[in-house]
């Protein structure tokens, strides 16, 4: 059975499309929790980063570097947050690896 981001992937989900290349998707999260929030997706799935194995490090790296990427065009200078939650009590709602990045506000810490 397919996951939700494997179905936007497919494009038998619509989604607004930030950005894509050849290993990933950056989409708008439809429910935002920031002025910008939008997810980085890597098209071979990876059901969360602790089952990520060493063959995955290419593509987890281009997802961090993705980020940075699509912060800068989204004018970000000021700061931004990235955030990979891992599991049900690590706020894990799809389970298919994903990087939230967020910004254009004040962060707070501690998180949640």
């Amino acid at each position: 059975m397919s996951t939700l981001f494997e179905k936007i992937i497919a494009r038998e989900i619509p989604a607004k499309i930030e950005h894509e290349d050849e290993h990933c998707i950056v989409i708008h999260d439809i429910d935002p929790q920031a002025p910008v929030h939008v997810l980085v997706i890597p098209k071979k799935p990876i059901p969360r980063v602790g089952e990520a194995a060493l063959e995955n490090q290419p593509v987890l790296g281009h997802l961090l570097l993705t980020a940075g990427s699509v912060a800068q065009k989204l004018e970000l200078e000021k700061g931004f947050r990235i955030v990979i939650n891992n599991g049900k009590e690590g706020g894990e709602a799809v389970p298919h690896l994903h990087v939230h990045l967020l910004g254009g506000r004040q962060m707070n810490w501690p998180p949640g």
